[in-house]
């Protein structure tokens, strides 16, 4: 096998659902370590971090990636054991493949390339990995940028790895990401019979004009290549199970994918002057997941171009789309951030799955793609 098929299968092999690393990171420092970098291990709570660099000084172009997955869900609903790396057909399986033990192993092997052949680059060349990606993403990358930005460390660029294309390698740059705002609201009503409505107060006919103007406000119209703003009710839940108990509380989830027009807390403030406007009686909880971050023309968006661009044969799509990344973390840091990565179409699905041929090439683009930086 291929040295990156080889690392990646050997990665997969290890069960590391959220948060449990299952000793990823360790066997991957240890042969970062052997090939110049130095290594840190930061145990975070219940979560494994590491972040390994070669060189010095600036600039400063960071490899981002995790090690934890999603739960397999139903084994048996598996063609093969979602822990035991199986090729068919010219098609890796396994939990990770996509998600993004795949992108991890080949950052690995085009770090190890790279540092042998350019042993005097410039700046730093760095890898972080973190077990919680996928998880609630408190002691990941969120909490290692705070302990970042508190030392001072500077970062230049960042490339993540996560399963950006669509169709074939390289189809698509992620230049960008929205922001992800939730929230739980409980609308305080008064529990009573149904045939005494004057005795009640019914907080599901309270909340309704409130939640009709929530869904259907238009929030912006758009930010460059970023769609518009949009929330959705994820969740409404009431009652006591009788149909004839006006229940006494109503309680909804909504989220919020938001372009750079918003940050939170200006979205915070908006929603909660509409539900005083209202009149209602409420609480509301919020989630900050991240804010948006947008790299604008520059060195790094025009490297990944044209290293796309050798790959594919034509220019890559450049998106905004898709979820959330722990990208959301570096760029406030003052880094440009770029998610170049496989195909996405199986993540988090039954079956996840990866070409082996599209895997093989993934070290050499992002190889080139440093040298392009960093030589």
């Amino acid at each position: 096998m291929s040295a990156v098929l080889d690392l990646a299968c050997d990665l997969i092999a290890r069960p590391s659902v959220t948060p449990d690393d299952a000793g990823c990171q360790a066997l991957i420092g240890e042969r970062l370590q052997a090939a110049g970098f130095t290594c840190e291990h930061l145990r975070l709570g219940e979560v494994d971090n590491l972040w390994a660099t070669h060189g010095s000084g600036a600039p400063v172009l960071v490899l981002l990636g995790h090690t934890d997955v999603v739960p397999p869900g139903p084994r048996e609903a598996w063609q093969s054991d979602p822990f035991a790396p199986q090729i068919r057909d010219g098609v890796l399986y396994g939990r990770g493949t996509a998600d993004m033990k795949g992108s991890v192993a080949a950052f690995v092997v085009a770090a190890e390339q790279f540092v042998a052949a350019h042993p005097q680059h410039t700046g730093t060349l760095a890898v972080l990995l973190t077990s919680d990606e996928e998880g609630d993403a408190i002691d990941g990358v969120r909490h290692v940028a705070r302990l970042f930005a508190e030392r001072g460390q500077r970062i230049d660029w960042c490339i993540t790895g996560e399963p950006s294309s669509t169709t074939t390698l390289g189809d698509l740059l992620r230049v960008g990401r929205r922001g992800s705002l939730s929230a739980k609201l409980r609308v305080q009503g008064v529990q009573g019979h149904v045939a005494y409505p004057d005795k009640a107060r019914n907080p599901i006919h309270l909340a309704a004009p409130m939640l009709a103007e929530l869904s259907a406000r238009r929030w912006d119209e758009g930010y460059e290549s970023f769609p518009s703003t949009s929330l959705q009710i994820s969740n409404i839940h009431a009652g006591t199970g009788a149909n004839n108990v006006i229940p006494g509380e109503l309680e909804v989830d909504f989220n919020i994918r938001y372009n750079p027009h918003w940050d939170a807390a200006k979205l915070e403030a908006e929603i909660t002057a509409l539900l005083d406007r209202h009149g209602l009686q409420y609480t509301l909880k919020w989630h900050r997941s991240g804010e948006p971050f947008y790299t604008p023309e520059g060195t790094l968006r025009a490297a990944a171009r044209a290293v796309l661009a050798e790959h594919t044969g034509r220019a890559p799509e450049e998106s905004t789309g898709g979820g959330t990344s722990d990208a959301r973390f570096i760029a406030p840091l003052g880094a440009q951030c770029i998610e170049v990565g496989p195909v996405n179409a199986s993540i988090h699905q039954v079956d996840e799955n990866v070409r082996v041929d599209e895997l093989e090439a993934l070290p050499g683009l992002y190889q080139r793609l440093v040298e392009r930086l960093l030589v």
